[in-house]
């Protein structure tokens, strides 16, 4: 049995982490921390755990910790991770990082979008944690960068495409829309019911801090520097993400040569990418709860214009759910184990 923690246990991505690994037949939660919450247990912070999850949150205590866990979860703000993951990596144990500490193989891309960063050389090892594109470096690694819930909205189907030389590099659009609560469980006069409630809008315009782990990415794939424009928008839901793409087929492409791409990435048992049927598009409210992205998808021939559509739960494969698969594919086990879900619509 795997011994984990979770360290921000409390927060909007820590609790779905909880959550996950409280219904996992290989795996035993450990230790939660909570800085906020100490002392109180998981069932007084959240009513809906009580009598599930009755384990006490704690202080960060690393010592105390290590000698307890195989891997640790950490749902932590920016520049808090990177001071926490090399005691833990020291000490042998795994670590799964939900900020973007982690992310970016070029330091100065990430100091430009967040700030200074103090382990460095962390970095040279660390893996994207793209489940279904980086899959075996993942099982050979001890610390995970996971994803944006942005970015894995939008690299599951572009990346295979840019790969294989499928489109052209210029003029890629992503016009993405998450609900409230990709902004997490801080308070912020944007997110406030009032505000966000009948709303929709963008914001963070050219300037969102996911458009350089965008770009990184798809450059290192394309082997060439890659430019995108971002629009993120804010909708008036608690959870789910919309992303639409637009970009330009390279000539002679056509919807079949798509396709054919799509299942050679993505059309194995352990995927939870989902590439819908022709003349089909993906609906947040399908994959809601779930670890799955479904991705659409129409191609003009005459222009060469193709339009993507790709939906997930922002807080479980944007998030929770593909910090989870990756510890299944760190640890040997079933990819999937822990995260079979069914809640969408009926």
């Amino acid at each position: 049995m795997i011994k984990v923690g979770i360290a921000g246990a409390t927060g909007y991505a820590g609790a779905e982490i909880v959550k996950l690994i409280a219904g996992h037949p290989d795996v035993k939660l450990a230790a939660v921390t909570s800085r906020s919450y100490k002392g109180l247990t998981m069932g007084d912070i959240f009513p809906a755990m009580k009598n599930i999850v009755e384990i006490e949150c704690e202080d960060m205590d690393i010592n105390s910790l290590c000698k307890r866990i195989d891997c640790i979860f950490l749902a932590l703000p920016h520049k808090i991770s990177m001071e926490f993951a090399p005691l833990f990596i020291e000490n042998n144990v795994k670590v799964i990082d939900l900020s973007a500490d982690f992310r970016f193989k070029n330091a100065s891309a990430y100091e430009a979008a967040y700030q200074k960063h103090s382990a460095k050389k962390l970095l040279e090892k660390s893996v994207y944690g793209l489940s279904e594109i980086y899959r075996n470096e993942i099982k050979n690694t001890d610390l995970v960068g996971n994803p944006g819930c942005y970015p894995t909205s939008f690299l599951l189907p572009m990346l295979p495409l840019v790969k294989e030389k499928l489109v052209k590099k210029e003029n890629i659009i992503s016009d993405s829309k998450s609900g409230v609560s990709g902004a997490g469980r801080s308070l912020s006069l944007a997110t406030h019911f009032c505000e966000a409630n009948e709303s929709f809008k963008p914001y963070k315009v050219g300037c969102h801090r996911h458009q350089p782990e965008m770009e990184e990415i798809l450059s290192i794939h394309a082997k060439e520097e890659i430019k995108i424009t971002f629009v993120p928008h804010l909708l008036p839901l608690n959870r789910g993400m919309l992303t639409t793409i637009y970009a330009s087929v390279c000539e002679n492409v056509t919807s079949a040569e798509i396709r054919q791409i799509y299942e050679q990435y993505y059309g194995r048992k352990n995927s939870f990418v989902r590439i819908l049927s022709d003349g089909l598009f993906p609906d947040i409210s399908n994959v809601r709860g779930s670890n799955f992205c479904d991705i659409g998808f129409k191609l003009d021939e005459d222009t060469g214009s193709l339009i993507i559509a790709s939906a997930i739960d922002n807080l479980l494969k944007g998030a929770a759910g593909q910090a989870v698969q990756n510890m299944n594919i760190m640890f040997g086990l079933n990819e999937k184990s822990g995260l079979i879900n069914i809640q969408g619509a009926l």
